[in-house]
Order: structure tokens, then sequence, then C-alpha cells
């Protein structure tokens, strides 16, 4: 498995970044699914660096759309108003993940 370049880096944190804001979480939000040690950009990239070099891109989106649906479980728990599409919608990540799987050959 070929390690993250810098580049992928650069646009994993910029995804992060936008996800978070999209989502109304944050970094804290993002270190405690993680179990990370800090909620600094760097460790948290690095915690996502291991996800990648043990399971692959793969196992890194599904990581994050993992994530992704405890949120939306945590939000519908505390909010019974949400948007009907929401629901129905497949979200950004699933739709990463979908891609992914897709250019990987395992969908």
């Amino acid at each position: 498995m070929a390690p993250l370049t810098a580049e992928d880096l650069d646009d994993l944190q910029a995804f992060l970044k936008d996800w978070l804001r999209h989502s109304g979480r944050t970094q804290a939000d993002l270190r405690r699914a993680l179990r990370a040690s800090s909620i600094r950009m760097p460790v948290l990239l690095e915690e996502l660096m291991g996800i990648h070099g043990r399971d692959g891109l793969v196992g890194l989106a599904e990581r994050l759309c993992a994530i992704e649906g405890l949120w939306q479980g945590e939000d519908q728990g505390g909010q019974s108003d949400l948007a009907p599409d929401l629901e129905d919608s497949l979200g950004q990540l699933d739709l990463l993940l979908q891609e992914i799987r897709l250019e990987s050959g395992d969908g």
C-alpha cells in the first residue's frame, strides 16, 4: 500500500475542514470519534494515516462514513425536525466511498 503523499494529505486536510464545517462539528468532535490524543490537525491526520496504512483508502473512507453515521445518529436523537431528504440522501462521505470502490474495482 502506497503511503499518502504530501498532496494527498493537503487534500485530506481540506476535505476534513470542509466536512467539519458542513456538518457543524469541530476538530474536538473528530478527535473523540477517532480516539486521537489531540484536537490538532496534524495529530488527526496522523491517526487517519494509520487507518490508511492498515486498511487502505477504502478502510479510511469507511471509517469516515462510520463517523458521519454516528454524528447523524446523535443529531437525530437531539432533533426531530431534520429535513426529510437528509435521511434519504447517501451523504457526501457515502458518495466518496462509492466512488473509491468503483475506482478500485471492489464495487
